[in-house]
């Protein structure tokens, strides 16, 4: 059975968790959904959602608990929101552990601090979707040479979600949200 794994580190673990229910409900699927907190919870699962919080001390905590090298070992799909999107790049605009699991350069809290959350209509998937942005980052740039990288929504002329291959990093909370839209598209995208 196909397992999706909530990374239980720090963040929107349980409004991720609620919400991949809510999308597996409603796509029909039978597909199992756990918090996971150390590499051999990560080695059983399919799919991968790092929510927001901390990026340094998230990805510090990834790589002592060795869910760093377990993800790409097993080439396990990441879904990352917020500080998921810092972590799934290769490069930040500061010193700190990532996974580096997409060929991108994301520079961090670029929607400014903590008080200059904002929520704004987005379009991605040829849809409208409530953004929450929350100390958000976005892409400084990407490879724009590899083929498999795509550009999935601009917010104020940033990048704010693109995908390369099976993982998906997101700037905005699609958590804090009712709308399963993109949490359907991360399942639909491992299956």
């Amino acid at each position: 059975m196909v397992k999706i794994g909530i990374l239980n580190l720090q963040g929107a673990v349980s409004e991720h968790y609620d919400m991949t229910k809510k999308a597996i409900e409603k796509l029909g699927l039978d597909i199992d959904v756990e918090t996971v907190r150390y590499s051999d919870d990560v080695k059983t699962c399919d799919g991968i959602i790092i929510s927001g919080g901390e990026s340094t001390v998230i990805g510090k905590l990834i790589n002592e608990r060795g869910i760093d090298k377990t993800i790409k070992d097993y080439d396990i799909p990441v879904f990352g929101t917020c500080a998921g999107m810092v972590l799934l790049g290769k490069k930040t605009d500061f010193n700190q552990p990532l996974l580096g699991l997409m060929d991108i350069n994301v520079k961090r809290n670029n929607y400014g601090r903590q008080k200059d959350s904002f929520e704004a209509e987005i379009d991605i998937f040829n849809q409208k979707f409530p953004g929450v942005f929350i100390r958000a980052p976005s892409l400084e740039s990407y490879d724009k040479s590899k083929e498999n990288i795509r550009v999935l929504s601009i917010f104020d002329e940033k990048i704010i979600a693109i995908q390369q291959e099976k993982n998906i990093a997101i700037s905005f909370h699609p958590e804090l949200t009712e709308n399963t839209l993109i949490h359907e598209y991360f399942i639909n995208n491992i299956l």
